[in-house]
């Protein structure tokens, strides 16, 4: 899921928008780890109304330095990926719609190369 929103909005008021939508595309997810900007009453309030365990990953107190967190990483690598994408590198977009928009065009160029390279591998593999 995708929710690109005003600089003033916090991860806690996106998160009430973006889960319900997230429940209704996808019924089948029912654990959704996230990092701490989403503690308190959410917790609660998506296990209640949306029946969706929200588990926060947290960084430990006694950690120094860069430590990789579990599930966290998915989140940070993918973000990287994305951010092959020039037009994502800068805030070039004035329209949240047209962010979402070009974060679907990068993801799915980024599959499609991926597809692609797995069929070139098969085809190769196929000819020996």
């Amino acid at each position: 899921m995708i929710l690109v929103t005003a600089a003033d909005v916090t991860d806690r008021q996106a998160a009430r928008v973006m889960l319900p939508r997230l429940r209704e595309r996808f019924r089948k997810i029912t654990l959704v780890w996230a990092d701490g900007g989403y503690t308190g009453g959410l917790v609660t309030w998506a296990k209640e109304k949306l029946w969706l365990t929200l588990e926060i990953v947290k960084r430990s107190d006694d950690m120094t330095g860069f430590v990789v967190l579990p599930r966290r990483w998915v989140v940070e690598r993918s973000l990287g990926w994305l951010m092959r994408s020039r037009r994502l590198v800068r805030d070039y977009e004035t329209q949240p719609a047209s962010s979402e928009a070009f974060i679907y065009w990068s993801a799915s160029m980024l599959m499609a190369r991926r597809l692609a390279r797995t069929a070139t591998s098969q085809a190769v593999n196929s000819l020996q």
